[in-house]
This record gives C-alpha cells, sequence and structure tokens, in this order.
C-alpha cells in the first residue's frame, strides 16, 4: 500500500519498491490518464506515496500581502494580474506590526482546526498526508513584501528586517504547536530561502538568523514524534548541513542541489525527494526523460529514504509524451 510504503521511507525502512511524490499540474495529462480534467484524481490514480501539501498558513487577521513568487505556464494566468506591492514605501514596510496585522491564533482554536483538517485529508489514508506551513520565514517576506522590497529591506536596514521575520515567527510557533498536537505523521515546512543561484543575503546571516528559527518551531514537533521533511526552491545546497542540524529529517529539493551530493552525504540518513530536472522534460525527448528517470532511481535506489520525485514540478508547458514516458519509466524501473 502507498501509505505503508510511504511510511516505511520516511522511518528509513526501505519499502520493498522506490516511493514517488510528485506535484502535477497538468490537465491534459489528468484527462488523459483520468478521463477527467481534475488534478485532484492524479495521486491516487498514480499510486502516490507521500502528497507534497502544506498549509498557507491561515492568518486570523486578512494581514497584507502580495502575489510575488508565482510562476506562470499557461496563457490563462496574467502576470498583470498579480500584485506586486503592499506598503507604499519601505519606511511603512518597516513599520509593520506583524501580530498586529497578521493575528495570532488561540492554540485551542487552532488545534482542533489542524486536527479536523488533518481528520478530513487523512481519512481514506492512501498514501502520507501531511501537515505544514508555507509561509514559514523568507516566504513570508516574499508573499507580505514582494521581492523588490524584500531586498531593498534587507538591504539597507538587515537588523530591522530580521526583527520583523522572528516576530513572524513568533506569530509561527503556535501553528507548530497546534501540528504536535494533531494526527499528523509528518510536518512538511516550505520556505525559498534562495534562488537560482543560491543564497541572495550573505551565509552568515542564514546561519545566524534564518536556520536557528528553523530549529525552533521543529523542536515542538519532534518532542510530539512527527518527521520534519523541508522544502525550498532553487539552490539551497550549501546550506543542508546547517538544516539537517536544525532538525530536517528529510529535504525536498529542485534539480539545482545536487542529488549526487545528497546520495552521498544524506542518502542513508536523511529522507530524499527529488531527481528528474523538470527542464530536461520541458525540452527534451522522451528518451532524454527516460534516461533521466534513470539515473535518478539508479541514484536513490540504495537510499532508504528516497522518493523518486520531478523536480520541482511537472506543469502545463511540458510534452504530455514526456510526462508518459517519465511515469511509464518509474514504474517500469521501481521495485527494487
Amino acid at each position: 500500500m502507498s501509505l505503508e510504503r510511504g511510511m516505511q521511507a520516511l522511518n528509513l525502512q526501505m519499502p520493498d519498491v522506490i516511493p514517488h511524490q510528485q506535484y502535477i499540474h497538468h490537465l491534459d495529462y489528468a484527462e488523459m490518464l483520468t478521463g477527467e480534467r481534475n488534478l485532484d484524481l492524479i495521486p491516487k490514480k498514480l499510486d502516490y506515496d507521500f502528497l507534497w501539501v502544506t498549509a498557507v498558513p491561515e492568518t486570523p487577521k486578512p494581514g497584507r500581502w502580495t502575489d510575488m513568487g508565482q510562476a506562470y505556464w499557461t496563457e490563462d494566468q496574467k502576470e498583470e494580474n498579480s500584485r506586486h506591492e503592499a506598503f507604499a514605501s519601505i519606511d511603512e514596510a518597516f513599520e509593520l506590526d506583524v501580530a498586529e496585522t497578521y493575528g495570532v491564533w488561540d492554540l485551542d482554536e487552532l488545534t482542533k482546526k489542524y486536527t479536523e483538517d488533518a481528520l478530513a485529508n487523512t481519512k481514506d489514508h492512501f498514501c502520507v498526508y501531511p501537515g505544514g506551513t508555507y509561509r514559514t520565514q523568507m516566504s513570508f517576506a516574499i508573499a507580505a513584501f514582494g521581492w523588490d522590497m524584500l531586498l531593498m529591506m534587507a538591504g539597507l536596514d538587515v537588523k530591522r528586517f530580521t526583527e520583523i521575520l522572528h516576530d513572524w515567527l513568533e506569530t509561527l510557533k503556535v501553528h507548530y504547536q497546534a501540528l504536535a498536537a494533531s494526527p499528523y505523521d509528518c510536518i512538511l515546512t516550505h520556505d525559498d530561502i534562495v534562488w537560482t543561484a543560491g543564497a541572495f543575503m550573505h551565509p552568515d546571516w542564514y546561519r545566524k538568523e534564518l536556520i536557528p528559527g528553523f530549529k525552533e518551531i521543529w523542536d515542538i514537533v519532534h518532542a510530539a514524534g512527527k518527521k520534519v521533511i523541508f522544502c525550498s526552491d532553487a539552490n539551497y545546497q550549501q546550506f543542508v548541513p546547517d538544516i539537517a542540524e536544525a532538525g530536517a529529517d528529510g529535504f525536498v529539493f529542485d534539480p539545482m542541489v545536487d542529488m549526487e551530493y545528497m546520495v552521498k552525504e544524506f542518502g542513508k540518513t536523511h529522507v530524499l525527494m527529488g531527481g528528474v530536472d523538470c527542464r530536461i522534460m520541458t525540452f527534451g525527448t522522451e528518451e532524454e526523460t527516460r534516461a533521466a528517470v534513470r539515473e535518478a532511481l539508479d541514484l536513490g535506489r540504495d537510499c532508504p529514504g528516497y522518493f523518486f520525485s520531478v523536480s520541482n514540478q511537472i506543469p502545463e508547458n511540458i510534452p504530455i509524451q514526456n510526462v508518459v514516458a517519465c511515469m511509464d519509466e518509474y514504474f517500469k524501473l521501481r521495485d527494487r
């Protein structure tokens, strides 16, 4: 069963087949696979072992947000519809009172909410369904300020910028306390801490100010026996050892992070989710796609916590024949 395989891999118990998790946003493929243009039907049809999903998380008050960080790959998604600024000036942004603007949840109320969500989301329990947060630290800043404002704030007054992130982390802790008390077995912490080329702030800042925040929230859920998976877009390879030391039990990673490195350094001790570069599937042939799948499976085969995955995702602009080739090659070769 998918749930059994997924839990075995999360606990580094090496299931008899290589499990997988995908993020497929391809309506034509959904229709071909299931007969309906419904993305929600894909996970069960493809026998997922882990479902990539997190809470935003919701805030008690509406707050102030941009739409930065979105990808556009279909004609009906328009960049001009995005909201790039939530604050009129950098001075206004620095004056942000996080608790006042976004609110702070009551712990009992939030625990009830996450418990109800967990029971509803796992009622058929066909695979591992994690709880978690998307706007954890840096992704909060991206969503609240947008990239331009964020970079100006961090460049002009990194101390004040850091204080705002710390204030957000304090409001976030109640989410992890509630998740700790919920039935979720696994917590997925997403945070886009870097970009394609790597760190966009000094590495020392990450190690002193950002990554210790992960440890604070992960200690809460670890005390309740939960597993923690960390996910960030782009190239966070230089920080993987630090994030592991902070308590991550596993990593979801993009192709900018070298899989050979991950397998060599963390393949026996941590969960790994990644492998196939979606750019190969976007611009390559069916055979190049199949070769990329074989390479990933060969690298991860001896890792007890490896989940095969296309990194970063499978969007609409990937030729459908390459999506078919990818999944076919995986199912053909996934037995250990």
